[in-house]
């Protein structure tokens, strides 16, 4: 396989893992992501009961900081991905069907009840939701009253295209522009912070009433 198509795999395989090149992508997922999803979980004050659905669930890694974050909770994860979910569920697989439930579905047509999250989250996958309204609707459907709703991306400045160049599908979307749009699903309380080397947070909740 030449260098060009070893690129193109790995890039396709950040939207959706699969095989060999899926499994690669995962595992460095797992790693490097570590800092960011930490530092994006520390503008949520947590309850140790509470019940957490991570959206875009990749490898796994974020569903094990999330049990350890709510102990007494279960957290729930999906992706698009069979790989994904495979990869995840093996990475915690102690806590399978007691505390930690993976299913592979679509952010547009959540398979949960209404009002079964006190937390939803969402680490470097909305490039991915090309139906945002749809998207938050559904989040909004599955938090409880006055529930949190965080998003962290690295990337959010539209007018860089080398990742967009690069994947096919993505999408990035400024600050503005996923606190406009949360708004208008109506998200109240919305919170934004930008870490020094780019990141960014949101954290928005469902309305109380």
């Amino acid at each position: 396989m030449g260098k060009r198509n070893i690129i193109h795999k790995l890039f396709h395989n950040l939207k959706k893992p699969e095989g060999f090149w899926g499994r690669v992508i995962l595992r460095e997922m797992n790693k490097r992501h570590t800092l960011l999803s930490e530092w994006g979980m520390s503008h949520i004050v947590w309850n140790k009961e509470w019940n957490v659905l991570d959206i875009g669930c990749g490898g796994g890694a974020n569903l094990t900081q999330l049990m350890r974050r709510c102990p007494q909770g279960k957290a729930y994860g999906i992706d698009i991905s069979p790989e994904s979910v495979l990869f995840a569920q093996k990475k915690n697989k102690k806590y399978l069907s007691t505390r930690c439930f993976i299913e592979q579905g679509t952010v547009d047509t959540l398979p949960y009840t209404d009002e079964m999250f006190d937390v939803v989250t969402a680490f470097e996958t909305v490039y991915f939701w090309n139906d945002l309204p749809k998207a938050f609707t559904e989040v909004t459907r599955v938090l409880k009253r006055n529930g949190h709703f965080l998003i962290c991306c690295e990337l959010n400045n539209p007018s860089v295209k080398t990742w967009t160049n690069l994947i096919d599908g993505m999408i990035i979307r400024s600050c503005d522009e996923l606190k406009s749009r949360l708004l208008q699903s109506g998200f109240v309380s919305i919170a934004s912070y930008k870490h020094e080397k780019g990141p960014l947070c949101i954290v928005a909740r469902r309305r109380a009433e």
